[in-house]
């Protein structure tokens, strides 16, 4: 009799926490993005919005992490 009770109870339990579960999924409008806006990667006080610069500062930094060319000396 109180395995029922307590097995009736535990169950009442689990459906009312249920019920409180709140919709977790976004409603998005079409065209109305709100988000933060995107800059380009070169469009920065270091770069002054130098698309040229900025590729050769990857394309060095690139350079330094070839661990062939690094010890190779090259």
């Amino acid at each position: 009799m109180k395995r029922a009770l307590i097995a009736g109870l535990a169950a009442c339990l689990v459906i009312v926490t249920g019920c409180g579960e709140q919709s977790q999924v976004t409603v998005y409008e079409q065209g109305q993005y709100q988000g933060k806006p995107d800059t380009r990667a070169w469009d920065n006080a270091q770069f002054k919005n130098d698309r040229a610069a900025w590729e050769n500062a990857i394309k060095s930094r690139n350079s330094g992490q070839n661990e062939y060319s690094r010890v190779a000396g090259n």
